[in-house]
């Protein structure tokens, strides 16, 4: 299916989509995929979306590296048609980053539909000759539909035991459930935010497609919303969005009684049944104009409460930027820039009221620019995470916070190499009021001693900072560990420096206190003796190196 969209500058579906005939895809037999490279290519292409609101140009550097992912992954695929199919929809993909966000989105929502299907049919095929080989595969499934936790769990379960139509069951329900999400959030109007609610729709329908419970429902009849859509018939798209809701709350309904608890296949086994997918096209060029996308929420199909829908969409944001702060926790960014892209992923599937809060795209933009930062720290994940925060707060209506609000903001100028640099100088700088303190009063006098020693405790931590912080910054510049680990050893990496720092404190104050009493009392300043002003007069002259 091709898609051409253009926006006039009231936001309304101008240009008319052409509809090509839908390809009928012959699905291969079992295998497994190379999963490295099938989430390197999500989160890439997720990612290509959340950077696209603040850079085309991180976008495209985004989409060249789902281009390289797609390489990798395309021999481990069966189904050559689908492999067809995303390399297409890469090539729409970076056709729309000229145009408006949501064009873009909306490709890259078909593309991550075929990936799914893959992913689904292969995997189903595995587990019905290799149960015991398809762990990893199924942990990809139960994050790729939004299974967490004890739905998660009896995925893994069942899969394992061979219970075939109980796990595609599982996996069909949450498809399910997207689709209804996203039919309810379109409008039979003629706009961006339709559009791509629509195209979420039909990607989440590609991958279930074949189940016996899709009754008459059809990939046909989602291009046909589209068409209409896009060809401004809000009147005929009015009928079949009613359509395809009846049609999915019908293929909810059959799937709302699990089937038996045995090992036998799926009535429509996925990898014998010719599946019909949208071939994303090459959209024709439009004039940008701003979209709101709004994004299925990951509820169930009867409609919760908004403030239950939002914190189970900002569940799966918290975990990812929860992974992402442990690993920036102990220097190991690699796995934090991976877990920050799981975090943009998840966040660009939230309900419409995160999504619609004021700060969303704010918090996009920051952590799409997380993942590409280098000397990546652990105050830049939390800053994201106040983030996150404000905006379930302000999706909610309640008071958002200030500190959170401005943490994202400086995180976003004063990290990286600019934190690196800095703190590096003043780092450098800590030796010069130590030596100018020794040249002007000596090192003899033991008060003067330790009065140095507790600046020099003081101006610890700061000189740990820079040192530390500039080599592991270059540890993670060159991909060295043993030179990145080195920040580890800074006092602002994790909780374990608190203990430290307060020793260091405890010390300085001590010291300090001791060489300024000293000094007092040789002054006269402290004690029962007071000093004559001869004596006041002969204090100001005298050595401060041997006399004081």
């Amino acid at each position: 299916m091709s898609l051409s969209i253009q926006n006039d500058r009231t936001g309304r579906v101008r240009a008319p989509m052409t509809l090509l005939a839908l390809a009928a895809l012959g699905l291969g037999g079992a295998g497994a995929q190379d999963l490295a490279a099938y989430n390197s290519l999500a989160q890439n292409l997720d990612g290509a979306v959340t950077a696209r609101a603040s850079s085309a140009q991180a976008a495209l550097a985004r989409l060249d590296a789902a281009q390289s992912a797609l390489d990798t992954l395309s021999p481990t695929l069966r189904n050559r048609q689908i492999v067809t199919g995303l390399k297409d929809a890469l090539g729409s993909s970076r056709a729309a980053l000229g145009r408006t966000p949501a064009e873009l989105e909306a490709q890259v929502l078909l593309a991550r539909g075929l990936m799914r299907k893959a992913l689904y049919d292969q995997t189903l095929a595995l587990l019905s000759s290799a149960p015991q080989n398809g762990a990893a595969q199924v942990r990809v499934l139960a994050r790729e539909f939004g299974l967490t936790g004890d739905a998660a769990a009896a995925l893994s379960s069942d899969a394992r035991a061979g219970r075939l139509e109980r796990t595609a069951w599982r996996l069909e329900r949450a498809a399910v459930q997207k689709v209804s999400a996203s039919l309810q959030a379109a409008r039979p109007a003629q706009n961006t935010a339709s559009y791509v609610n629509l195209a979420r729709a039909t990607g989440w329908f590609t991958v279930v497609q074949d189940s016996a419970g899709a009754g008459t429902l059809t990939v046909s009849q989602f291009g046909d919303a589209l068409r209409q859509l896009t060809s401004g018939d809000t009147a005929a798209l009015t009928t079949s969005l009613t359509t395809l809701r009846q049609g999915t709350a019908a293929f909810a309904a059959a799937l709302a009684t699990p089937p038996a608890a045995t090992g036998s296949a799926p009535a429509t086994s996925p990898a014998q049944t010719p599946a019909t997918t949208p071939t994303p096209a090459t959209p024709t060029p439009a004039t940008p104009t701003p979209a709101t996308p709004t994004p299925p929420a990951t509820t169930p199909v009867t409609p919760a409460p908004a403030t239950t829908a939002a914190a189970q969409g900002a569940a799966g944001v918290y975990a990812a930027l929860g992974r992402a702060l442990a690993a920036a926790g102990h220097a190991d960014n690699t796995s934090a820039r991976a877990a920050l892209a799981e975090a943009g992923t998840a966040l660009a599937g939230v309900p419409a009221d995160l999504r619609n809060a004021a700060g969303f795209d704010a918090l996009g933009s920051a952590i799409a620019g997380a993942q590409g930062r280098g000397a990546l720290r652990p105050t830049d994940v939390q800053a994201l995470i106040g983030g996150l925060a404000n905006l379930e707060n302000a999706a909610a209506g309640r008071p958002v916070s200030a500190l959170d609000g401005s943490s994202v903001g400086v995180s976003r100028w004063f990290s990286g190499w600019l934190r690196v640099l800095v703190f590096a100088l003043l780092a450098g700088l800590t030796v010069l009021p130590l030596y100018l303190l020794n040249l002007a009063f000596g090192g003899r006098n033991v008060y003067w001693r330790a009065i140095m020693g507790g600046l020099a405790l003081l101006m610890l931590p700061l000189f740990l900072e820079g040192l530390f912080g500039l080599l592991g910054a270059f540890g993670d510049l060159f991909g060295a560990a043993p030179l990145r680990n080195l920040t580890n050893l800074t006092l602002s990496q994790g909780a374990y420096a608190l203990p430290i720092w307060a020793l260091l404190g405890a010390a300085a104050i001590g010291l300090t206190a001791f060489g300024f009493r000293g000094l007092c009392e040789q002054f006269g300043l402290l004690g029962s003796a007071k000093p004559s002003v001869q004596n006041t007069t002969q204090h100001t002259s005298i050595d401060w190196d041997e006399d004081v």
